[in-house]
């Protein structure tokens, strides 16, 4: 969580590269409140905000797109930390709250296992005086950590908490990576005197939806694990090794702009983090998402230049196949976009305000880019 400005680093713009501009017609913006979101009519106008550790902070915390399907609306979500869920159905909006589960959390780390969404939830021992209140209170582990958002109902729900996986006193799962078929976790156990950090790996067996807290240790296998294989599942890797459809869509683009890439599949389990580094440069990376879809792929940069190849559901092929790039609206110095989705043919792109590990005012911008691209490039 680190800001970016252009007096610090080079930005795409720096590159004069040719994109189609976002008109005003074309998108509107939403901010959150302390309760849910609201429609403004631009982000000078949304009202000032406490700066707070982003970990405590309101803001879309984690985004991706469901699996294409043959369903008449693709959809996609996003996790809003210390509220809710979003879920985006085309050019329709809603969010499902709960305070129980999201008030005094740090909510993030959004996937999927048959289209439906998955995400972790734990309390920054750092910044959240409550955990040391509860876990000394308590003395046990059986701090919520797995949610399963039930698309129809509205709500959420646990498949696995903390005492399913350890039995140590006073600890959370404060990360994960998870491969598909592994869950690699890394456990923070808090004692008076420090704290203490371990690391294991569990797989289920029998279906993953079918947990909860109450039956998960009959169901799991535990392996002991390690900080290595931890970080080496974390780790950077070079961009050269990024995903062919995403380096083809990049073709041509500058080797002279150092950036981070967080690369997420459309539907998929735990992203992969993508670095360009130059070699002696003291240039801050940009960073950026990518998602892969089935018929499309886009990346978008935190100063709002977006990427993107293929066929939005319903469409044609943009270009016959050649990436096109949109230039999102400016934001405000020390604003950057964070992340983004898209549902059909509306692109929901997260913004927030940063300075260093705080964030600020924060919330989306919706784009119909069947507006945007379908009706200039016939």
């Amino acid at each position: 969580m680190t800001s970016c400005s252009k007096k610090e680093s080079k930005t795409i713009s720096d590159f004069n590269i040719e994109a189609l501009e976002i008109k005003n017609q074309n998108h509107s913006w939403y901010y959150f409140t302390d309760q849910t979101y609201r429609e403004i009519d631009k982000i000078q106008h949304v009202p000032l905000k406490k700066m707070e550790p982003w970990t405590e902070s309101i803001r879309i915390s984690s985004a991706n797109n469901a699996a294409d399907s043959d369903l008449e609306i693709c959809k996609a979500y996003a996790v809003v930390n210390r509220l809710g869920i979003l879920c985006f159905e085309n050019d329709k909006i809603s969010i499902s709250l709960d305070k129980s589960i999201f008030d005094d959390r740090t909510a993030g780390n959004l996937i999927f296992l048959n289209n439906t969404p998955i995400f972790s939830i734990y309390k920054s021992a750092f910044f959240n005086d409550t955990i040391t209140e509860d876990l000394y209170k308590s003395g046990k582990s059986d701090h919520l950590f797995l949610m399963q958002f039930d698309d129809k109902a509205k709500i959420s729900y646990p498949i696995v908490n903390c005492a399913s996986l350890i039995d140590e006193p006073n600890s959370e799962v404060v990360d994960f990576v998870w491969d598909g078929l592994n869950w690699l976790c890394c456990i923070k156990s808090i004692t008076e005197e420090r704290n203490i950090f371990s690391y294991l790996s569990w797989k289920p067996t029998v279906p993953l939806l079918s947990l909860s807290p109450a039956n998960v240790r009959n169901n799991i296998v535990i392996t002991e694990s390690d900080v290595d294989s931890f970080r080496a599942a974390k780790e950077e890797i070079s961009y050269k090794k990024a995903p062919e459809r995403i380096r083809n869509m990049l073709t041509g683009f500058s080797d002279d702009l150092p950036f981070i890439m967080e690369v997420k599949s459309a539907g998929g389990s735990s992203n992969r983090i993508y670095s360009n580094t130059i070699p002696g440069s003291k240039e801050k990376a940009l960073n950026s998402k990518a998602v892969l879809a089935q018929s499309w792929s886009c990346v978008l940069f935190e100063d709002g230049t977006l990427f993107m190849e293929g066929a939005l559901p319903g469409k044609h092929i943009l270009r016959e196949g050649k990436a096109i790039a949109i230039r999102l609206p400016k934001l405000p110095a020390g604003f950057v976009y964070s992340d983004f989705v898209i549902s059909n043919t509306t692109l929901y792109a997260a913004w927030e305000e940063r300075n260093f590990y705080n964030t600020g005012r924060s919330g989306f911008l919706k784009v119909d880019l069947d507006k945007t691209l379908y009706s200039k490039l016939l």
